[in-house]
């Protein structure tokens, strides 16, 4: 038996092939093995070229075909239809779908328009193939082209922000919904995890809240000793304590702690189990994913937001407290006298309102973001930064609108 390389295959290919007709050429790939050599013929006629596939298409016999042989059939096509022909097709795998592909994709010199295939002659299930690739590579193409105009982004933004508001809407109302069905008994939220979430959300962050809010007081007394004492109302840097810790900065800053602090962990935990695929597997055992993940956060946060209020009120007036002692001349009873005659329940009323609020606010935005989170490692960052951000931003807005509400009400 006589034994030749692939460099005398090659040859012998090019010999053989002057012998041909100037429109019939065919194509020879790698070394001979078991399987049938993978060949292509290409015989062109007026209207149309004939492709025409034989062998075994293995990738891992063959290899891929080179895209020097794809434009040589283009340039022999000359703009012509061209039919596919796998009547005498082998065995194939990905070797033959690249192949196709890059035919498919190509386009014939001096023209802009991919060749025009006929696939009819094709085993079904390469067509398939070749579609579901077609398909794959324009969706890529569609969500990857950037607006073509100023207008067509305005409008995509409009969009977007219309569907988000919708899914923040019906988050909302779900909630209302559910918390609802707490006093029916109609939820499957477990007292379990409700109460290792309170102790999470409270009693762990009750050294991070004194801190920021004893510094918070701390400053807003400083500030008021040096302004007031020059007109000789230092005594009243303890109205200016005591209002501005009970009626906002107590039920700000730690609402924007825990916004930070919880809502960045509560994006994080769901985003992470959304790439382990754990909520899809919720899902398809019929557990409910918005009773067992969602709503026990909720009612953690309004639970414990305002008694960290409470607890933050008391932190900012003991710092204010120190503060307006050691700074003013005035005697620890003073200071608590006036501070106890400027602060009504009213403030503490408003700042309690504030501090529920934002609970809720901070869980659902931290939720709703690891809800929609991807699923890669990447994506778990990306939603705690932006459970963070979007729970400050909205904190401080909804704190504006507290402020246009009491004031139109006179309160």
């Amino acid at each position: 038996m006589t034994w030749i390389n692939a460099q005398q295959l090659r040859g012998m290919q090019d010999k053989n092939m002057s012998f041909r007709s100037q429109h019939d050429y065919g194509g020879h790939i790698g070394p001979i093995t078991a399987a049938s050599p993978a060949e292509w013929h290409l015989r062109c006629h007026e209207s149309q070229a004939k492709l025409q596939l034989t062998g075994d298409w293995i990738a891992c016999a063959t290899g891929i075909r080179s895209p020097s042989e794809v434009r040589r059939i283009l340039d022999e096509t000359g703009g012509r239809t061209l039919r596919l022909d796998g009547n005498r097709l082998g065995r194939w795998d990905s070797a033959l779908i690249a192949f196709l592909k890059m035919l498919r994709e190509a386009h014939p010199i001096g023209s802009t328009q991919p060749l025009r295939m006929d696939t009819s002659g094709l085993p079904d299930a390469v067509r398939q193939l070749l579609d579901l690739a077609a398909a794959d590579q324009t969706e890529t193409r569609e969500t990857g082209a950037p607006p073509s105009s100023l207008a067509a982004r305005v409008g995509k933004a409009v969009f977007e922000v219309r569907d988000e508001m919708i899914e923040i809407v019906s988050l909302v109302g779900e909630t209302a919904l559910r918390a609802c069905g707490i006093v029916t008994r109609q939820t499957r939220a477990r007292i379990v995890d409700v109460l290792q979430l309170m102790g999470e959300a409270g009693a762990s962050a009750l050294g991070i809240v004194a801190v920021t809010n004893g510094l918070v007081g701390a400053i807003i007394a400083f500030v008021g000793a040096v302004q007031l004492r020059r007109f000789g109302a230092g005594i009243y840097s303890a109205d200016l304590v005591g209002v501005a810790t009970a009626r906002e900065m107590a039920a700000i800053m730690t609402a924007v702690v825990m916004a930070g602090r919880t809502g960045a962990a509560y994006a994080a935990h769901l985003a992470t189990m959304q790439g382990n695929e754990e909520i899809d597997a919720l899902r398809a055992f019929g557990i409910p994913v918005y009773d067992l993940l969602v709503l026990p956060r909720v009612i953690a946060l309004v639970t414990m937001l305002p008694l960290l209020y409470i607890y933050a009120c008391a932190v900012g007036f003991l710092g204010g407290f120190i503060v307006s002692v050691t700074t003013l001349d005035l005697t620890p009873v003073e200071f608590l006298t006036e501070l106890r005659a400027a602060v009504a329940f009213t403030q503490f009323a408003i700042g309690l309102t504030k501090s529920v609020t934002f609970g809720a606010l901070v869980a659902l935005v931290g939720c709703h973001i690891g809800l929609r989170a991807g699923r890669s490692a990447a994506d778990v960052g990306h939603a705690a930064t932006s459970a963070v951000v979007v729970g400050i931003v909205g904190i401080i807005a909804v704190d504006a609108i507290f402020a246009v509400c009491t004031n139109s009400l006179g309160i």
